[in-house]
């Protein structure tokens, strides 16, 4: 009998089963691959937020990469939203990634009313999936600060 027979059991885990630890894992693994297959990838994690004595009431991140910002997250406190504070980060994010080299951004949304703002911003919806969840639209939206080589 072979070590790997004698080890213990196989078993399956599901769902709350799987520890988060786990399921860090298993993304982080599968990030590393993708960027084992580019070769060559650059990414760093890129991020700004806003505080306001000392609370935090807007921010956003993502990461930069193959001279492409990736924002992830663009967030406004619900007290907060409609004075500007996103696109504000938005631009504080952009003149970072600009610094770092990146030529354009990628950023995405589920909700109309966002990726119009975001078009508002100087992006341009590249797809979109309607019904992504069902009664909204899963937007993708890119915006170029100049072309790639």
């Amino acid at each position: 009998m072979s070590e790997a027979s004698q080890a213990a059991p196989r078993d399956w885990r599901r769902d709350d089963a799987v520890p988060a630890s786990d399921l860090d894992a298993i993304r982080d693994a599968v990030v590393a691959y993708g960027r084992q297959q580019t070769q060559g990838s650059d990414a760093r994690d890129i991020a700004v937020a806003l505080y306001d004595g000392g609370e935090l009431i807007a921010g956003a991140f993502g990461r930069t990469e193959f001279q492409r910002l990736y924002v992830s997250y663009l967030w406004v406190h619900a007290d907060r939203r409609g004075q500007g504070l996103g696109g504000d980060c938005l631009r504080q994010i952009e003149a970072m990634a600009l610094k770092r080299g990146c030529v354009d951004a990628l950023i995405e949304t589920l909700l109309d009313e966002t990726a119009e703002l975001y078009e508002h911003l100087g992006y341009a919806c590249i797809s979109h999936v309607h019904d992504f969840v069902p009664g909204f639209t899963r937007h993708t939206l890119l915006k170029v600060w100049q072309p790639r080589d």
